[in-house]
């Protein structure tokens, strides 16, 4: 009965508690819950008062002797992307009439994993940075007015926070119709093509309903349009030729519109277009003849067409030569003739849409040094007739779009994996070489020098390069993170935000079910590698190594998985203090933060490396969370790939001995929760100097003089562990 009461009042207890995390986690974060904490001076000099928060835009005006100068807002608000913690950053910002940031303020943030050890000082610095960020010039931009700054080892969460501070200032003003700009659907009904009209049109048609436009300079108007910049370099140096001699005349139409497309490519050629364009992209056609080219004669392969720009809304594109095809001729047999024909793709990331007026930019340059240009840009706009138009129903203005806001996500972590290309190949070729050392062990483990320093060579580029270059170090953290959004409601968003650490742990979903835990403890992990490579030193400076006994090493190993069930427990009740207790890692202090940071981390992170160079690795055998979390899966593996004889554990114990880690049983067999996957027990299963097995063939092969490749080994006894293998290997020397 007192059990039943027990239980009963534990169970109670959690409840209340889960209970209580789960209201936590209600109550959303909102403008109203930060702003009582901060000055209206803080967000716009002078200011004196805010005023009552609005129901219509989640703003707060910030008032100056009664008037307002500007508004305050969250960003969380606004924009849903998450930090590494899979968590949204709040940051208050306020944007005055002109659509001007005039301060900014971090407020909160669940990013320990980044931010413990970097100085609160440099992120506020850096955050308040952004007041005076013109949203008007990255309207029309499309974010990239600006120049981003990072701070090391808090790459994501600075993106994170310059993608809500742009994307969510430009929602305000644009709600608020600050600085000119106004939501897009202000212009009314939205309208799409109309894909059923294929009607064949002739070029006097199309160019007289404005299916194609033109934009037509000559000599004289491209002179006086020089002379009114008031530059005299450019001044100096007119175009050659009469006043009425063609600077440029080009046309352009959209020609991934059935009619426009087949009227004037063809049938054929209209077919080729399709074929050419994937979902949501589209194609215009230019036209060009006189002087100028709109395309460049220094245009080179590879290359971007920097005298065009195409720009609808706040969004511009411009072209790359994989973007571009040339056109042979018309299929119009009225239109004039024309000095280059060419096809231009618009990728469906543009998020272009034919069916609303855009405009191509024409850039004309003017050589007035050996290395300086003058510039003018000209405007060829371009709007579809009604008649390949169909209405749909009008949709008002809103802030809160759910399909761009994860467009826009998606844009972001697409812009981090573009950055990120060349970092991204290399360790894609870590991975392949790894593989393959890995399929092809026998063979690579033959040659025992050479190995050894291949480990060495693959260690130190693994610490070097994925540690601390890249900051690629996974983290128990990383799996309390998906664990928190599996509950909340789970994204890819948050992960996609860092590739090298993504395709990392794809690499051990996959490495578990072949190899087990070891092929990343063993060869990935910057600070296994560092404790190894250390280990390694000291063993050349003689600094004396021990051996646990085995009783006492076997009590330790639980140690490691009782550290990880306690992180996930805690972090079922509070992620963020849960990762505060990750700091039992000291991956971000060694590797991350490269030892910069407060002293009892470094002081910490430096004992367990101390200890690392009298038994070697030891803090992965007896105190990594993450080793012990990927071992329990690890426990699914398919295949047992390390080469064993019988005589091993009965009675040879040199491997055993040997093994770096002691995961070799004294009975012979090896334990796969604790194997780093070194192969170092390969390389004596081939060594003709310390494998009895193989020194022993070798003899018999010099007495008989037969190379004795292929003989049985005899049965194990009943009692020993190979005794259950349902195989009896054969013994297999080099």
């Amino acid at each position: 009965m007192i059990i039943k009461r027990a239980i009963y009042s534990w169970l109670c207890a959690l409840v209340l508690i889960l209970s209580g995390v789960m209201t936590d986690t209600a109550k959303a974060d909102s403008l109203a819950k930060f702003l009582p904490d901060l000055t209206p001076a803080e967000l716009a000099p002078g200011a004196d008062a805010f005023g009552p928060i609005r129901e219509d835009v989640p703003v707060a005006p910030i008032l100056k002797g009664g008037e307002v100068i500007a508004y305050a807002f969250l960003t969380s608000d606004y924009v849903g992307t998450t930090g590494y913690s899979g968590k949204p950053i709040h940051v208050v910002a306020a944007i005055d009439p002109d659509a001007v940031l005039t301060g900014v303020k971090l407020v909160e943030h669940s990013e320990p994993i980044v931010l413990i050890g970097i100085p609160n000082s440099k992120m506020v610095k850096l955050t308040e940075g952004y007041a005076g960020l013109d949203l008007k010039a990255e309207a029309a931009s499309g974010g990239d007015a600006h120049d981003l700054d990072i701070i090391s080892g808090a790459t994501v969460t600075i993106m994170v926070i310059d993608d809500s501070l742009v994307r969510g200032g430009i929602k305000v003003a644009r709600a608020l119709g600050l600085g000119g700009l106004s939501p897009r659907q202000a212009e009314g009904p939205k309208r799409e093509i109309d894909l059923t009209n294929e009607a064949i049109s002739d070029w006097t048609t199309l160019s007289g309903d404005g299916s194609v436009r033109r934009l037509t300079l000559d000599i004289g108007q491209i002179n006086a349009a020089f002379e009114a910049t008031g530059d005299p370099k450019a001044i100096a140096r007119p175009e050659r030729g009469a006043p009425e001699d063609t600077f440029i005349d080009m046309h352009m139409a959209v020609v991934s519109v059935p009619s426009i497309g087949k009227s004037l490519l063809g049938e054929a050629e209209y077919a080729n277009l399709i074929e050419w364009l994937d979902e949501g992209e589209h194609a215009i056609l230019l036209l060009g003849r006189g002087a100028y080219s709109f395309k460049g004669s220094g245009y080179v392969r590879g290359g971007i067409f920097d005298r065009i720009q195409l720009i609808q809304g706040d969004n511009s594109v411009r072209f790359f030569d994989k973007q571009q095809r040339r056109l042979g001729d018309l299929a119009t047999t009225d239109s004039p003739s024309f000095a280059e024909l060419d096809l231009f793709k618009i990728p469906a990331e543009a998020e272009f849409n034919p069916a609303e007026p855009f405009r191509l930019q024409l850039l004309a340059q003017r050589s007035i040094g050996a290395l300086e240009r003058a510039f003018l840009t000209f405007d060829l706009g371009y709007k579809l007739p009604e008649r390949f138009l169909m209405p749909v129903a009008a949709v008002a203005p809103i802030v809160d779009d759910a399909e761009a806001e994860a467009a826009a996500k998606s844009a972001l972590w697409k812009r981090i994996w573009k950055d990120k290309t060349v970092e991204i190949g290399i360790l894609g070729a870590m991975l392949l070489v790894l593989t393959g050392a890995f399929f092809f062990q026998f063979h690579a483990t033959r040659n025992a020098r050479a190995f050894y320093w291949f480990r060495i060579g693959y260690l130190t580029f693994t610490l070097v390069f994925l540690g601390w270059y890249a900051n690629a170090q996974l983290s128990i953290v990383n799996l309390m993170a998906l664990a928190g959004s599996l509950r909340s409601g789970f994204t890819w968003d948050a992960f996609l935000m860092d590739p090298l650490v993504f395709i990392q742990w794809f690499a051990v979903a996959a490495a578990l079910i072949f190899w087990g835990r070891g092929a990343y403890c063993g060869w990935l992990c910057p600070f296994g590698a560092l404790q190894e490579l250390l280990n390694k030193a000291a063993r050349a400076l003689k600094i004396p190594q021990w051996t646990l006994p085995w009783g006492l090493h076997e009590r330790l190993w639980p140690v490691k998985y009782m550290i990880f069930f306690g992180l996930f427990g805690l972090s079922m009740v509070s992620i963020p203090l849960a990762e505060t207790y990750a700091e039992v890692e000291p991956f971000k202090t060694a590797i991350i933060l490269k030892f910069v940071r407060e002293w009892p981390f470094v002081v910490f992170a430096v004992l367990l490396l101390i200890a690392g160079l009298f038994v070697e690795r030891f803090y992965c055998r007896y105190l990594c969370p993450l080793g012990g979390a990927l071992a329990i899966p690890a426990r699914i593996r398919m295949f047992d790939w390390l080469k064993r004889y019988h005589d091993c554990g009965h009675p040879c114990q040199t491997c055993r001995n040997e093994c770096p880690v002691q995961a070799i049983h004294p009975t012979g067999e090896i334990n796969p929760n604790e194997c780093v996957d070194c192969l170092h027990c390969q390389v004596l299963y081939q060594s003709a100097d310390k494998c009895p097995v193989v020194i022993r063939t070798l003899k018999r092969r010099a007495k008989t003089g037969v190379a004795d490749l292929n003989i049985p080994s005899k049965k194990p006894p009943a009692n020993h562990p190979n005794a259950k293998r349902t195989t009896v290997p054969k013994e297999e020397t080099q």
